[in-house]
């Protein structure tokens, strides 16, 4: 069942590859990889690192040269091809089935991926796997208590790429208590962040002064306890 799943997505992620990086280093796509970079950096830093669908490669240009080793793993070729160019190493595989070892790495993350992989379980069961003992798995999934979800609810599948929207993949919203539930046992929560809390939709980040007062509460809600409610749930997790 997953090789059709996987086939699908990475013939939309292909499609999508062209335009990925258009308008993502600035403003709020920019935001919300800044906010994503310093939640992995801590345990990432000086150590082994591997992210679980790199695409493109704009957090790995964050996290390579703060880790000692840092690699990518993504299904697309087309996104791969773009994070190449960028310098990165990079491999062809599925979260489901990790291309590596066990115990390979210090720190495994994954941001905007866990969502649209419809085996998540195995996915995470992969990332426990290739983990080492007291190493840290930094995972984000979608937020069904969160802004983000209405404002999905309310402007439908979006279009992506020349052939493709939304709604071509599956995606999935978890509660937080329904995300960490998740987390295989082997995996041991420490701490829990949430992205992009208070923005309604993405355009007020073009808006200038609006852009600076939200960006500005975004980092300040990252860590508080409003973070329950961001868009973007991240669970951060020891192994055993």
């Amino acid at each position: 069942m997953s090789r059709p799943i996987d086939a699908r997505a990475r013939r939309y992620y292909d499609d999508f590859s062209r335009d990925y990086d258009h308008g993502r280093h600035r403003g709020y796509h920019a935001l919300i990889d800044e906010l994503e970079v310093s939640v992995v950096a801590p345990y990432a830093e000086g150590r082994e690192a591997l992210e679980v669908g790199c695409g493109t490669g704009l957090i790995l240009d964050h996290v390579a040269p703060i880790a000692s080793r840092a690699v990518g793993v993504d299904l697309s070729a087309g996104m791969l091809a773009k994070a190449r160019s960028r310098g990165h190493q990079v491999v062809q595989g599925s979260a489901t089935a990790l291309p590596f070892a066990d115990a390979s790495f210090d720190c495994v993350y994954s941001f905007k991926v866990l969502a649209h992989v419809p085996a998540i379980d195995q996915a995470l069961a992969e990332v426990a796997r290739v983990l080492r003992p007291g190493g840290h798995a930094v995972l984000e999934l979608y937020n069904r208590w969160s802004l983000r979800y209405l404002a999905r609810l309310a402007a439908g599948a979006r279009r992506i790429g020349a052939h493709h929207d939304e709604a071509d993949i599956p995606t999935r919203w978890d509660s937080p208590s329904e995300a960490i539930e998740r987390l295989p046992a082997s995996l041991r929560l420490v701490d829990t962040a949430g992205v992009r809390v208070l923005t309604p939709f993405a355009g007020v980040h073009r808006v200038p002064g609006l852009a600076q007062l939200y960006a500005a509460g975004e980092r300040a809600a990252l860590r508080s306890p409003a973070r329950r409610f961001g868009g973007f749930f991240v669970v951060v997790a020891e192994r055993r």
